[in-house]
């Protein structure tokens, strides 16, 4: 008992220190901002995986904290009087909201506060903070419903629920994959369908593979950050190819013809489809471990702090599925670069396009090797442009 409130106490102070400093740079950035953004990708990497490592410890210890601390046990007590479908949604609501408003200063550093400091945005304050503020009202809503439905399972089926939560999980990973291109990205983004000479030569490269009808979409991403990209996003008729305005305003038309027909692979061989196939599966996993872990004891089903030490359990055991997840996911890029050099016959375009996008998103050539296990789904831009240098020209690029 002594050894689990020891931990309990670290947990609470670690996440409240590591708030703590956070608040502390983002208020020093806010009175006295750098205004000579530096231009070192190394320097850039590295502040970058401290905080990615940082907040993921710091996320595992709050959520500890919460589950197990006298915050959780209070907001749980006071969900009592409330009807028990009703409780998780009272639980966890306020939680996510409040949780949201503790990590502002952390969120502001990591995302906005490094950006700036490097030169990759020119967003302002109050318009970082007006997207911050949509995508935490988006994430409570949907955290709150996952949660009542949950709770539900947990409570009437407390034996079985880690197996109805899993064929639950199925339809809303199907759902989500419908409803976020369509209603939710528009909140942050315009989006709008890619005209002239370019959207031709693309809408040809993609009839090559019967998809000629996908949609091809731009967005203004310029209004966060100065990085390229470019995504395939939704299912069946939401199922959408999209190009930042980063990408098209910077890259020649063999780079971004390259480019989407790599997206254009991920399209034809259904990663979407597999992804929500994968993530179901891994969410079976891990509700499986939390039962074992963590269920519901005799008397507790119909307490919404049992949601909380379940997430904590799951969050734990995510840590330790990370590798195979990233694994997956790095191997479908191997895969769509391949698809993308057979449809355009123009590996040297790849490796070029492969070049701009290090110079203008300031990314490394390699990651240390722990940070690609437990945490890149994409090949180190290194190995993706020796591969592509190393395949003999063809007749039709050469």
């Amino acid at each position: 008992m002594r050894a689990a409130k020891v931990l309990l106490g670290l947990a609470t102070g670690c996440t409240l220190g590591y708030l703590g400093a956070r608040t502390y740079e983002a208020l020093c950035e806010l009175r006295a901002p750098e205004r000579s953004p530096k231009d070192d990708a190394a320097s850039y990497g590295r502040t970058r995986r401290a905080l990615e490592v940082a907040d993921t410890l710091r996320g595992l210890c709050g959520a500890i904290a919460l589950a197990y601390g006298p915050l959780g046990e209070r907001v749980d007590r006071v969900t009592l009087h409330a009807p028990p479908w009703l409780r998780p949604a009272l639980f966890v609501a306020p939680l996510s909201l409040g949780g949201a408003v503790l990590e502002l200063p952390a969120s502001f550093v990591g995302d906005y506060v490094l950006e700036r400091r490097y030169g990759l945005t020119e967003q302002s304050p109050e318009a970082w903070l007006s997207d911050y503020v949509k995508g935490v009202l988006v994430s409570t809503a949907i955290t709150t419903f996952a949660a009542s439905l949950l709770g539900a399972a947990v409570r009437r089926t407390p034996r079985w629920w880690p197996l109805f939560a899993t064929l639950g999980a199925l339809p809303l990973f199907i759902a989500g994959s419908i409803v976020v291109p369509v209603y939710v990205l528009p909140l942050f983004n315009t989006f709008v369908a890619l005209q002239g000479p370019l959207e031709t030569r693309l809408r040809a490269l993609a009839s090559r593979y019967g998809v000629g009808d996908a949609e091809i979409l731009t967005m203004d991403m310029s209004r966060q950050t100065r990085k390229a990209n470019a995504f395939v996003t939704g299912i069946a008729h939401t199922h959408r190819i999209v190009l930042g305005d980063t990408l098209v305003d910077k890259f020649p038309g063999d780079e971004t013809e390259f480019v989407v027909a790599h997206e254009l692979g991920h399209y034809v061989s259904k990663d979407v489809w597999r992804l929500i196939g994968l993530g179901d599966v891994l969410a079976g996993a891990l509700f499986f471990i939390a039962n074992a872990v963590s269920g519901p004891r005799s008397g507790m089903r119909d307490r919404p702090i049992v949601l909380a030490r379940l997430y904590a359990t799951m969050l734990f055991a995510t840590q330790l599925l990370r590798p195979l997840l990233f694994a997956f996911t790095r191997s479908r890029e191997a895969a769509a670069d391949r698809f993308a050099v057979e449809a355009t016959r123009n590996p040297r375009s790849g490796a070029a396009a492969f070049r701009r996008l290090r110079e203008q998103n300031l990314a490394e050539d390699e990651v240390p090797l722990w940070y690609e296990l437990f945490f890149s789904s994409h090949p180190s831009l290194k190995s993706r442009i020796e591969t592509l240098e190393a395949m003999p020209p063809t007749p039709s690029s050469a």
